[in-house]
This record gives structure tokens, C-alpha cells and sequence, in this order.
């Protein structure tokens, strides 16, 4: 379960709106929409960058930060370069299939000859991706994959068994895109003559369905494979296809971890791919080297863990010698250690109280690594260069807010996105010291109407818990608050493990909703609980085996803190919290409801044996090894106590969270005799959106708050 975003960007009607307010109209009209700048690539010759701009692909010079002309015109949806750059491969059109996939129609343009020929005869096809050598590209059509030849326009069928809810070749069935985070499932060699790829047969895995209304006089159903936990998943395995011979063998993967198959890599050296496996426990992975001459695999080391690894969200990145940079969370914050070709460990390259959130790259002049981190604090993310021999580290963004970078392929610049809970998005450009050249855009005009409409910023604090932490909080006070009065707290979290919702960003969604009720009279909070990341892996894994016991203790704990402060009624205080966040209110509601005035839970997870395989078991284990860490903490075992006002929501066609959660817990809460409001959205996913559909969920969710609360 990704943390679920929701921005308030659905276009609406705008009319006769008074000024020095923040309202549900001007939000949803876009007013306070902000500006990016999308798609930066870093040319080879590291002089020259390219962004995404209405009349096409545009390049830059990061010398002059001069426009010097498109090098595509048209309008695209996202492009991807060959390594030579001599081919572009541009996106025209798209149609979602889950979070990650989609159905894409690409063109292939030459840019030395200026030929462009459409891939697969222009159907739309998954996952393009070219050959290193720039003569092919390898896409996905139908669950099979197919390469075509750039020079002749021969397409190759590589695989025939392809099938829907059945054969997956090199791509991802539903809870591999979701929880390990991407859809593509094959990879290149470096010297272009081989793929590797998995192959998953979800023939065993139980199917799903959900009716999709419409206007149809019969309801259609949508019908798909979703292990749920404690269920069968894909029978998943390594595949190896050669260009020369036209042939596939099956990599031997029986000497190793292999019920899980997440990533699939390629080295720096030609013939090689590197595979990362585990089991259905998720405390340990193989990192495999495959030799993709002999198809013989090679185990380079496994990392371990006593708790669980996050096997969606690995960084792997080889060097030119084939030695590799790995994160790891074994001295208890994620830090990168370096590697020999061979997976004997060379050293710990960063080290300290805090943790690497992001790897940009490796400059091989200057020996340093380029790294996004918490170092000035757990709220806030900075960019960093570390030299991976010596061990010095200069900061190069600014020291607080939330920073990150787009470098050139040489690191003599780098774009950089910073914000602050104060400030929007900025983008500046800098050298590889840190100095800036120059600010390409900002959002000041956003944050002046926000300004006009009397905006209220983030007030940071920390709260103590039982186990005596201080949790990461934020609260929002009305502009004319007075500290002798007593105001309603409402408070938003998602407590998701290794999330982050208490973080010194910008936020341009639910941030404008919170100060729309904050000059309704409101004060809002948020604070990020055991379980939540950035603050080292005991504080995150401490929910292991229980996922919500030690999360909603916190949220009860703060609210009670709150409660005990001048300024709160603690008579008055409401949740809301959406997916993850939507269980947390549930259980708020139930198991504290003795502190919880009213309560809004979004498409929530009600038992976590209702939810996928992935993720439910890499914090829970299966049900059958741990009923009770499932049951003692699912809402519908506490429905008899809920005693406030609960608003329940969620969508229909949620392929996520599935609707069959909120109906076994309304189901509870009616035996129980207990009155609760509630309202389904027709044909809705997660993110119930569409149309008039957040306006509508928002404006319902507003009037609930001003009713009763």
C-alpha cells in the first residue's frame, strides 16, 4: 500500500468568490495551482538540458540557462533517450491500467536522420525500453515480449504463453507493481544481446472481482488476480532469452531465495544481470549475479534483517569497475556501503544518526557519490556529495525544507526542487558546489493569493510518546488564535509504515483544505507515530507483527496531549486519514473512543487479511502463522465500541483497499447497533476522483466536520 497522495487539482467553476478566504471553489478552480517544470534530462555532453514545454522538447544550456531551441516539437506525454543519444523515444498517449502500468502508443525518432517510425505499427504497447546499442527497443504487448529492429522495423516475438490473469512475461502482475513499486520486469544486458526477464503464472493466484456500474442496464465486471494475504501468489521465474540464438532457458534459481522476484538489474559489464530474490518473508534477499553467456547464477552476498527488508524500495547501482553501491538499514538508519564486483563489502561510505533517502549518481573524477539525506534533521531532506574513499561530505542545498536534485551527467551542475511548509516549489540552477547560478522558476505567486487569503503556515513540535519518543508533529492555528480559548482539533495522519506526513515540504494538496477549516475555527495537527520513517529503523519496525497497535497507542497518546493543552477542547477532537489512514481513524474511533469526538475514514483497510500478500506479510507474516496479530488489530473487532460521529467512505471499484473492507466493517458496526454515516462512490479507485467527485467527497467531508465536531 503506496502512501496515497491526494491533491486537490480537479478543474471546477469559479464565481463570485470572496476575497482574504481560502475556499473548497478556489481550490478546486485551480487558483492556487502551481507551476513545475517537467521532465529534466541531463544531456551526455553535460552542457545541455532538456524539460517537457507545451510546444514540444526543449534544450537548455546549463551555462546560460538560455533556451537554444526544441529538439522535438510536438506535444508528448514523457520521452526517453537512447544511451548514445542518437534515438528518442516519445510518448503520445497513454491509458492507465493500475498505479504503475499503462497502455502507451510510441514513436521512435532518429535524431541524426530524422526518420521517425512508430513502435509495434503504432499499437499501444507496456514498458518500451532500447537496447544499449540504440538499435532496438523491447516492449510488452498482450503479457508477451517483443523486441523491433530500429534499421528494418522486424518486430520479434520473444514469448507466445502470454496471457490475462494467467502468464505474465516481463511484466508485473498486480501486487508485484504495487508493493514492489514498478511495472517493468526485464532488463538489458550492456552489450545488447540478451534479456533477462520474469516470468509469473498466476494461475493459482484467486481472482478478484468488482462490478462496474456505469449506465449499463447489467453491471460489467472488472476481474483480476490478488493474493490477498496468507494466499497463493505467481509461481514466479528467472528467464534468460538470447538475440543470437533466438532461444529462452529458465536461470536455475533453486539454490537460492526465490518465492519473490522484485528487480531485475543491469551491471556495467556486458553479459551480466543482476537479480535481487527473497522469500515470502521478507527478512532476507539474495543478490544475484547471472552470467548471461552460460546462464550460470552467482550469489554475491544476502542482506538480512530480524524484522523485515524493503524490498520495494532498493538502491543498487554498479560502477564502472562492476564494484556496486547498496542501502541497507543494519546499523540501524539507511546508509549506502560499497561493494566489490565479487559482493565482498569494501566499506560503510555514509554513516551517522540519520538516514540516505535518495542516490543520485557517482562522479568517477571526483570519487564522491551524490545523496539525498535527513542529516539536518528528519523533517527535513538536503543533497550532499560524500567522497567514497575518504569520507568527506559537503552539504549543497540549502540546509533546511525538503531538497532534491537533477544532476548533469558530468556534476559541473544540478537542478535543484526545494520547498518548505512555507514556501513553494523552487527550482534553481547550481554548480556542483552548491552555488547558484541561477533561479529558473518560483511559485510566489502562488504563495501571494494563498497570502491574501490569509493563509497559516505549519508550526513544528514534538510530542512524547509512552516508549518515551518524541514524535514529529505539526499543527495549524487560526490567524487571530487566542491561547485562552478553547478551539476543536481535528487531526489528519496516515502512520503507514516508513511513511512521512509530518515532513517540511510544500504541500499543494490537503494543505489548502486544512486552512480552509482552520478559518472555519478549527485547529489541525498531524503527527507522524512509532512506524512512520526518517527517524532510524527501531522507531519504524517496532510495529512489526502488529501493524496499528503501537500506531493508533500514539495517536490516542497526542490526541490526550492536545487534549491537556489550554488552547483545545478536548471535547472536540476529530480524525481523518485516508487508505492506512483510513484504518488509523477506525481504529481512533473504536479502540479510542473515548477521546474521539467524530471520525472520517477514506477507503480503509479494516482487517489485514482482507489486503494483499506483499506488503500485508512483509510487516505481519501470513495469518496462519499470526491470527492474532491480524485480528487484535482490525476495527471490526472493536465495533461495539464506537460511540462518535463516523463518516465511512470509499469507492467501488477500489482495486487497491477493496470495497469489501468497508463492508464488513459497516456490517459490524450494524450488529453492533451502531449509527454511522456513510457513502460509497460508483465505480471509484483509491483515489476517488474524477469528474465532480473530489469537489463533491470534499465539500460532504466539510459539512460533516462543521455538523459535529
Amino acid at each position: 500500500m503506496k502512501k496515497l497522495l491526494l491533491t486537490l487539482t480537479i478543474a471546477a467553476v469559479f464565481q463570485n468568490v470572496s476575497a482574504q478566504e481560502i475556499t473548497l471553489d478556489k481550490i478546486y478552480s485551480g487558483y492556487y495551482r502551481g507551476k513545475g517544470i517537467a521532465g529534466i534530462t541531463s544531456m551526455k555532453n553535460g552542457e545541455n538540458y532538456l524539460v517537457i514545454e507545451p510546444s514540444g522538447i526543449a534544450k537548455y544550456s546549463y551555462k546560460t540557462s538560455q533556451k537554444e531551441g526544441n529538439l522535438v516539437d510536438g506535444k508528448f506525454e514523457s520521452y526517453i533517450f537512447s544511451d548514445d543519444e542518437s534515438k528518442i523515444l516519445l510518448q503520445t498517449g497513454s491509458q492507465p491500467i493500475y498505479r504503475h502500468s499503462f497502455l502507451g502508443k510510441f514513436d521512435v525518432k532518429d535524431l541524426k536522420s530524422g526518420k521517425v517510425i512508430s513502435l509495434n505499427d503504432g499499437k499501444t504497447v507496456q514498458e518500451p525500453t532500447f537496447s544499449p546499442d540504440a538499435t532496438k527497443v523491447a516492449f510488452i504487448s498482450d503479457n508477451n515480449l517483443f523486441y523491433q529492429d530500429l534499421a528494418s522495423g522486424k518486430i520479434t516475438q520473444i514469448t507466445t504463453d502470454g496471457k490475462k490473469n494467467s502468464i505474465l512475461n516481463g511484466l508485473a502482475d498486480w501486487v508485484y507493481e504495487e508493493e514492489f513499486g514498478h511495472a517493468r520486469q526485464y532488463e538489458w544486458t550492456k552489450n545488447s544481446d540478451a534479456i533477462v526477464f520474469v516470468k509469473s503464472d498466476e494461475g493459482q493466484v484467486p481472482e478478484i472481482y468488482i462490478p462496474i456500474y456505469g449506465k449499463s442496464l447489467y453491471p460489467a465486471e472488472m476481474r483480476y488476480k490478488y493474493p490477498k494475504a496468507g494466499e497463493k501468489n505467481s509461481v514466479v521465474s528467472a528467464q534468460l532469452y538470447r538475440l543470437d540464438n533466438g532461444k529462452t532457458i529458465q536461470l536455475n534459481l533453486g539454490s537460492f531465495k526465490n518465492y519473490y522476484i522484485p528487480n531485475v538489474f543491469q551491471t556495467a559489464k556486458p553479459d551480466e544481470i543482476v537479480l535481487i530474490t527473497s522469500e515470502r518473508i521478507q527478512n532476507a534477499s539474495d543478490i544475484l549475479k547471472v552470467n548471461t553467456k552460460t546462464g550460470a547464477v552467482q550469489k554475491l552476498f544476502t542482506e538480512t534483517d530480524d524484522k523485515w527488508i524493503d524490498t520495494d524500495s532498493p538502491t543498487l547501482e554498479f560502477l564502472e569497475d562492476d564494484s556496486f553501491l547498496w542501502a541497507s538499514e543494519r546499523d540501524g538508519n539507511r546508509h549506502l556501503y560499497w561493494y566489490d564486483k565479487d559482493g565482498k563489502l569494501k566499506k560503510q561510505i555514509t554513516k551517522g544518526n540519520w538516514e540516505v533517502t535518495d542516490y543520485y549518481g557517482f562522479n568517477p573524477k571526483s570519487k564522491e557519490i551524490y545523496v539525498q539525506t535527513t542529516e539536518k534533521g528528519s523533517i527535513n531532506k538536503v543533497v550532499s556529495k560524500v567522497n567514497i574513499e575518504n569520507g568527506k561530505s559537503q552539504l549543497i542545498s540549502n540546509a533546511e525544507g525538503n531538497n532534491s536534485a537533477n544532476f548533469s551527467k558530468n556534476y559541473n551542475y544540478f537542478i535543484e526542487t526545494s520547498s518548505t511548509a512555507a514556501k513553494p516549489y523552487t527550482y534553481v540552477l547550481k554548480d556542483g558546489n552548491g552555488k547558484a547560478v541561477k533561479e529558473l522558476q518560483n511559485n510566489n505567486d502562488q504563495l501571494q493569493k494563498l497570502k491574501t487569503d490569509n493563509f497559516v503556515e505549519k508550526e513544528f513540535i514534538t510530542i512524547p510518546n509512552a516508549a518515551g519518543d518524541q514524535m514529529n508533529a505539526w499543527i495549524m492555528k487560526p490567524k487571530n488564535f487566542d491561547p485562552n480559548k478553547k478551539y476543536p482539533l481535528f487531526m489528519f495522519q496516515y502512520s503507514g509504515p516508513g511513511s512521512q506526513q509530518v515532513a517540511n515540504s510544500w504541500d499543494n494538496g490537503n494543505a489548502m483544505w486544512f486552512n480552509h477549516l482552520v478559518q472555519k475555527g478549527y485547529i489541525v495537527a498531524c503527527v507522524d507515530g512509532r512506524g512512520t520513517g526518517y527517524k532510524g529503523a527501531k522507531y519504524k519496525k517496532v510495529t512489526y507483527m502488529n501493524l496499528g497497535k503501537y500506531e493508533i497507542e500514539d495517536q490516542i497518546t497526542a490526541a490526550k496531549w492536545f487534549g491537556s493543552q489550554s488552547y483545545v477542547d478536548k471535547s472536540r477532537i476529530g480524525m481523518f486519514g485516508w487508505s492506512f489512514g483510513g484504518y488509523m481513524t477506525s481504529l481512533a474511533m473504536t479502540k479510542g473512543a473515548d477521546v474521539f469526538k467524530m471520525g472520517i475514514a477514506v477507503a480503509p483497510v479494516t482487517n489485514w487479511r482482507y489486503y494483499d500478500s506483499v506488503y500485508t506479510e512483509r510487516f505481519m507474516r501470513t495469518p496462519q502463522e499470526n491470527p492474532d496479530g491480524y485480528d487484535k488489530n482490525s476495527p471490526t473487532e472493536y465495533a461495539n465500541l464506537l460511540k462518535g460521529k463516523f463518516l465511512l467512505i470509499h469507492g467501488t471499484a477500489d482495486d487497491n483497499v477493496h470495497f469489501q473492507n468497508s463492508m464488513e466493517f459497516s456490517e459490524a458496526l450494524i450488529q453492533n447497533k451502531k449509527q454511522f454515516d456513510f457513502m460509497a462512490y460508483p465505480d471509484k479507485n483509491h483515489g476517488i476522483y474524477g469528474g465532480q467527485t473530489r469537489p463533491q467527497l470534499y465539500q460532504k467531508m466539510t459539512d460533516f466536520i462543521l455538523n459535529n465536531l
